[in-house]
């Protein structure tokens, strides 16, 4: 049975696709309106750089208390939540230390990357907060002691509201639901209201009509996306066991230790690493190597879009020197893909198939082996990212049964690692199997290039 045809106009189409996914990518889509920068779509001046590429800040934090017996698992518990939220927002090239002896936490992380003056108090103002979620009956904390604490919420989750804007959705354990629950029917008997605060701020207050029973909640209040954002991450990393005082005098803005010159260096020698493949891939694989470049040069573009926040939903991601090893992997996937697409087109050739039968044949029996490889690929990244990112997060709660028997541990370089080779590979499925495959069929329609030597045969079809 003779295969379909793709049509011609395909190949164009996905082409330009793939330019305009790279161009915005890499460039964004931005104006100006006087000394005002109005950001439509993130691009590559958007990504968060680790600490090497582009220099940080350093903090000495203290526990704010005086006379408390502080111990080592006091300290140990306030640096995974330090970490956690440094994770939670994405900065993944941190660097966190315990001085039991002296009580005392130093934190190093990279600027962020629309900062400008480098104001180090302000970096690191919200690493050293309590964050103790409480909930009051009530209009305010009057009333004293709290009838629950953050300790009951299962997790936060950042939404929009019609009827409120941004909000935060809360999600109690059976402890929470029940105390939650007994509370707003009280509440609701009275006329009163229910009060949230984060440390010492009311952050939403709220009449009840009648009781919650269903172990949920939302936070409302006149919050904009960033800070409803901010406050979920804040929960769901927990509240520290004590308010964190930073030491001023000991503020060290961090110098790029690759020097001033490293990204542009590095940028002007994967430019180069990349042309190389390309162009052996064209002459070893001809018409294919050229869409095999393309299809990698929109695998790229899209590694790039999911670390600089281009996509809605997806904040700016600390791109680190385990990430880019992350994306430079998954660039060797993607050429491996390829690689084996076009030899088993060659070797149908050799069974005396014509062009479009030599295509569909040689993409279908490469499936399975390219299939396999990238979903191994993907399972190791998601173990990766499970096992060394933020335990409030999807991919952490999968792998949750697993890692308990390891202990929890945040790594943000590894994370950064697993996300980069994550996204690379996804991308790597789209374009180096599916674009690759439309391009390459609807290319090899256009009279010009019906020639079996392009494709690495060597007679008529």
């Amino acid at each position: 049975m003779r295969s379909k045809r793709t049509g011609k106009p395909v190949f164009f189409v996905v082409f330009i696709l793939i330019l305009a996914l790279t161009y915005t990518a890499f460039f964004g889509v931005e104006n100006y309106y006087g000394d005002t920068r109005n950001v439509y779509v993130k691009g590559a001046n958007d990504i968060r750089w680790g600490i090497d590429i582009r220099g940080g800040v350093e903090a000495v934090f203290s526990p704010d208390i005086k006379d408390v017996d502080i111990t080592d698992d006091d300290m140990a518990s306030a640096k995974s939540i330090i970490e956690t939220r440094l994770v939670s927002n994405n900065i993944t090239d941190y660097e966190v230390y315990t001085d039991s002896d002296n009580h005392q936490i130093i934190v190093r992380f990279p600027w962020a990357a629309d900062e400008s003056d480098f104001d180090a108090a302000a970096a690191v103002q919200e690493l050293g907060e309590t964050a103790q979620l409480s909930f009051y009956l009530g209009s305010d904390n009057s009333s004293g002691k709290p009838f629950m604490t953050g300790e009951v919420v299962e997790s936060a989750t950042p939404q929009v509201s019609e009827e409120f804007g941004y909000v935060v959705a809360l999600k109690f354990n059976s402890k929470g639901a029940s105390a939650f629950a007994t509370a707003t029917a009280s509440a609701a008997s009275s006329n009163s209201s229910i009060s949230i605060y984060m440390d010492e701020t009311n952050i939403s207050t709220a009449s009840c009509k009648e009781a919650i029973t269903g172990g949920e909640a939302i936070i409302y209040g006149q919050f904009t996306e960033e800070q409803c954002v901010d406050l979920a991450n804040k929960i769901n990393a927990g509240s520290l066991p004590f308010a964190l005082t930073v030491d001023d005098s000991k503020l060290q803005i961090i110098s790029a230790t690759l020097g001033s010159d490293a990204l542009k260096v590095m940028l002007i020698a994967g430019a180069i690493a990349f042309g190389l493949v390309c162009l052996m891939m064209l002459l070893r694989y001809r018409l294919h190597g050229f869409v095999a470049a393309i299809a990698l040069l929109g695998q790229l573009a899209g590694s790039i879009a999911c670390i600089s926040g281009y996509f809605s939903g997806l904040e700016s991601f600390t791109l680190t020197i385990p990430g880019i090893a992350g994306i430079i992997l998954s660039i060797g996937v993607g050429v491996d893909c390829n690689v084996i697409a076009a030899e088993r087109i060659r070797d149908e050739f050799k069974k005396g198939k014509t062009i479009d039968g030599a295509i569909d044949s040689g993409f279908k029996n490469s499936l399975s082996a390219i299939i396999d490889g990238n979903v191994t690929i993907v399972i190791v990244s998601l173990v990766l990212m499970g096992a060394f990112g933020t335990p409030d997060s999807l991919i952490a709660k999968l792998f949750a049964p697993l890692m308990s028997l390891f202990g929890s541990q945040v790594t943000g370089s590894i994370y950064s690692f697993g996300y980069t080779l994550l996204v690379g590979t996804i991308f790597n499925l789209i374009m180096g199997v599916l674009a690759s495959k439309l391009m390459l069929k609807s290319i090899s329609q256009l009279k010009i290039f019906r020639k079996p030597w392009l494709y690495g045969g060597k007679t008529n079809a």
